[in-house]
């Protein structure tokens, strides 16, 4: 069965459905039934059309199904669904998806006006533009070096867009206002006392099209790029496009929790904002009735995921004799097709360093080696140290590849930490579950799901309907 069933499975919670009486139960997995269109809806979303499931791709998926409600409802026993941390996930995107089913549209409008008047006064006689720009920040403390290095930066960058490079990917690569950076360096529509002075006396300089050479603000060099100017347009004109970009901010969001917040004061201390939600909910069903299928295998979504997590991935991570055995059992699965080199390698300030740090590692193994550095160095040497653990294959670490597989090439200058070295073993095959320990977990976790499943399948009963089966995306 493909992989991607497993990634793109969903199903619906039973608690959370209300099926037509016309919708044929398919199959029952531990005592709860599971409708045809239950069924259907989470197989067709793994396909562009249900034209293209075959039935032998419905048979493996019944299986596979089964499976996933099985672990649910050991979730379910485990009453993981009453834990603090998986209500409180839950609900935060149950009401996201209700919110845009309530909107406090009086709240909405008072915000957009408010910011348009607040436009509107710093506007006053000139222009509101709309710009772009990237900028490099220089903190307040900076010292002439450090404003000189952000100057030789910024001038580099203006002479690369002089010679032709686009300003919206350097924005995007390169500029430390990360807000606008993602936006091409864009800047929704200001007017000139919403920014500091020196920006705005640069930016209403420019005419559309023209970009400024580096300026220099209270918050670091900024280069601007002219893209529209025109006068305020009255509120009616302007609300829509106000609106637009309150609501890329999460204006739609406040509205909806400003009349949540609105009913529960209303109702006088007889509704708390769950009861609310709930009514809420209620209604979106109502509208959107696909909307139940969101809601719910994202509530089922995340019980697989606390019972995987709690019954499965982290015990067999953490089972040291368990993987060590598997290793050992399995070791004909684990070779590699060129030596790798296991151990330390590091950097540091000084040459003697360099040497003390060599012979303290040569004793260690990967579980003690950063430790006992820790515990023998003085402290400021230790903060002058770096010193990574890891099984490398040729081309995954410079200076192991130079000292230890004598490619030849010296690794990097670095001046703060000038000298090198490393210290472990080249490897031609793995030797313990350490050398492996990634591919290890992944095969003992999958090997200790298969177990849980079987048995999860001698636990709970599953009974399939083949008559229903068999009409599955083949009726009206």
């Amino acid at each position: 069965m493909s992989r991607r069933f497993a990634i793109f499975i969903t199903v619906a919670t039973w608690s959370l459905l209300g099926f037509a009486q016309s919708d044929p139960v398919l199959m029952t997995v531990a005592g709860h039934d599971v409708t045809r269109g239950e069924f259907e809806y989470s197989l067709n979303k793994n396909y562009d059309s249900p034209s293209q499931v075959s039935e032998q791709d419905i048979k493996d998926y019944v299986e596979l199904y089964a499976n996933y409600r099985m672990k649910v409802q050991a979730a379910l026993d485990a009453q993981l669904d009453t834990l603090s941390s998986f209500q409180k996930e839950y609900r935060t995107y149950r009401d996201l998806q209700l919110k845009p089913f309530v909107y406090d549209s009086l709240y909405a409008d008072s915000v957009i006006h408010s910011v348009y008047e607040s436009l509107k006064e710093s506007v006053g006689d000139s222009d509101i533009v709309r710009v772009r720009h990237i900028m490099l920040y220089v903190p307040q403390n900076s010292n002439i070096e450090q404003v000189n290095a952000a100057k030789v930066r910024i001038d580099s960058i203006y002479d690369a867009l002089q010679g032709g490079a686009d300003f919206a990917e350097l924005a995007k690569q390169l500029s430390q206002d990360r807000g606008s950076a993602m936006q091409g360096g864009e800047l929704p529509w200001i007017g000139p006392a919403q920014v500091i002075p020196e920006f705005r006396d640069a930016a209403w300089a420019l005419r559309p099209g023209q970009t400024s050479k580096p300026v220099l603000t209270a918050a670091g060099y900024h280069i601007i790029n002219m893209l529209e100017r025109k006068p305020l347009e009255p509120y009616e004109e302007k609300k829509a496009e106000i609106q637009q970009i309150l609501d890329q901010r999460g204006l739609k969001e406040d509205a909806a929790e400003h009349m949540v917040q609105r009913m529960v004061r209303e109702a006088g201390g007889t509704l708390t904002q769950e009861d609310v939600l709930l009514q809420i909910q209620a209604k979106a069903l109502a509208q959107q009735p696909d909307l139940k299928y969101l809601i719910a295998e994202y509530y089922d979504g995340l019980l697989l995921y606390e019972a995987s997590n709690r019954m499965v991935w982290e015990q067999a991570a953490n089972d040291e004799a368990g993987l060590e055995a598997w290793f050992k059992a399995h070791k004909a699965d684990y070779q590699w097709k060129e030596p790798h080199f296991r151990g330390y390698s590091y950097r540091t300030k000084s040459k003697a360093t360099a040497k003390q740090i060599a012979r303290i590692l040569k004793k260690c193994t990967a579980d003690e080696g950063v430790e006992k550095l820790k515990q023998v160095l003085p402290a400021d040497t230790v903060q002058a140290v770096r010193v990574h653990f890891g099984v490398y294959k040729k081309g995954d670490n410079a200076v192991v590849d130079y000292l230890k597989f004598k490619n030849g090439k010296q690794p990097k200058p670095n001046k703060v930490l000038p000298f090198y070295g490393a210290e472990g073993k080249v490897l031609k095959q793995p030797k313990d579950v350490i050398d492996v320990r990634a591919q290890v977990v992944s095969d003992y976790q999958a090997h200790k799901e298969a177990e849980w499943i079987a048995g999860l399948r001698e636990r709970y009963p599953l009974t399939v309907n083949e008559d229903v089966l068999a009409t599955v995306n083949k009726h009206d």
